[in-house]
């Protein structure tokens, strides 16, 4: 199995349908969850559908970007998604802008594992994929995720209606940026 990205708790890979679909349906079976995102399943036919369109769509891309279960380590339990996806503009045409994500079932909130899935992530995204700025959009009420967005020390850029159809506060990492925080926080 290919493994995206690891940390010091968490393994990053990519989605298995059948098998993570129990676990996936855990998050976007939570209303609490996906109050601020698109993506939510009532089923577990409808869990199956979403994670095999996530591993298509990444397939056809072709780019290394898309989103991955979160694993702890110590147990194997999904305990929630990290993406690196091309931004959509309302249209649903991608954009040459890459944003993080996180989605991250309850239990799971408050311990810093949407953190450290993202830096993570940062890295797999600055250094395999060698793009030169991440970013992130996240609803303006959604506080936990701004949180997150300055403790990764990304930029607030303000408000946008540039994607996803809806107003968002947008972010963003250099990866100049990101290099030179790593060289004096190792």
């Amino acid at each position: 199995m290919t493994i995206i990205a690891e940390t010091q708790r968490l393994l990053i890979r990519p989605w298995q349908p059948e098998t993570d679909a129990n676990q996936a349906l855990a998050i976007y079976g939570d209303r609490l969850v996906t109050h601020f995102i698109k993506t939510k399943a009532d089923s577990l036919e409808a869990q199956i559908s979403i994670l095999k369109r996530w591993v298509e769509q990444a397939k056809q891309l072709n780019n290394g970007t898309g989103l991955w279960p979160v694993r702890l380590k110590e147990t194997d339990a999904i305990i929630g998604t990290v993406a690196l996806i091309q931004l959509p503009i309302s249209s649903g045409k991608l954009t040459d802008t890459y944003e993080i994500g996180w989605h991250l079932k309850r239990a799971a909130w408050g311990q810093g594992y949407a953190t450290e899935a993202a830096k993570g992530i940062l890295g797999y995204g600055f250094k395999q994929l060698r793009l030169p700025a991440i970013h992130a959009a996240t609803h303006p009420h959604n506080l936990a995720s701004i949180r997150v967005t300055q403790r990764l020390n990304m930029q607030p850029l303000g408000r946008t209606n540039a994607y996803y159809d809806t107003e968002l506060e947008l972010f963003k990492l250099e990866a100049i940026a990101w290099l030179c925080s790593r060289r004096f926080n190792p």
